[in-house]
């Protein structure tokens, strides 16, 4: 009998953000408490996104609506890095980015975990920006996916290709 196996992924659907971004924008220009205040949410470059505000807690506030509306569309906050807002003149602006992909750091981490704490005979194996895990019995598997859910890593995961 052949090795089941899935991989552990870092992804998100980039649709999915750009919809939230822009029922972010949407809300912010007409909800009350942010008329006159020109709060305003962009995308910036490939995986970054600026939000820009004439007061501090209205870009703090804008952001908050950001990251609901992530949470709406099965977004994980883990996947979404938010700065301090800075100031530049009479302007705020709050910059983030979007992380996908398991750095080697983390993926160090995760096969550490599977090998310390998962089922005998589970090999975890580094291949780029994700971890494939194979066993000769599904149900290891499956203990492995819940140990993963259940560990506090600061990145978002995916389990894909499960066969």
């Amino acid at each position: 009998m052949a090795d089941s196996s899935f991989d552990v992924v870092s992804k998100f659907d980039r649709q999915e953000v750009d919809n939230a971004l822009n029922q972010a924008a949407k809300e912010l220009s007409q909800r009350y408490d942010f008329r006159g205040t020109n709060t305003g949410i962009e995308w910036s470059g490939e995986d970054g996104i600026v939000i820009t505000s004439d007061a501090e807690e209205r870009a703090q506030a804008a952001l908050e609506v950001f990251r609901e509306k992530l949470i709406r569309r099965d977004i994980s906050l883990k996947a979404f890095e938010a700065g301090e807002p800075a100031s530049s003149g009479k302007v705020f602006k709050i910059t983030g980015t979007l992380k996908q992909g398991i750095d080697t750091e983390h993926a160090k981490k995760i096969t550490k975990i599977i090998r310390d704490e998962g089922p005998k005979g589970v090999k975890a194996q580094i291949q780029g920006e994700e971890v494939r895990v194979s066993s000769k019995k599904r149900d290891d598997l499956q203990a492995v996916i819940a140990l993963l859910k259940g560990s506090d890593l600061d990145v978002a995961l995916q389990f894909v290709n499960y066969r």
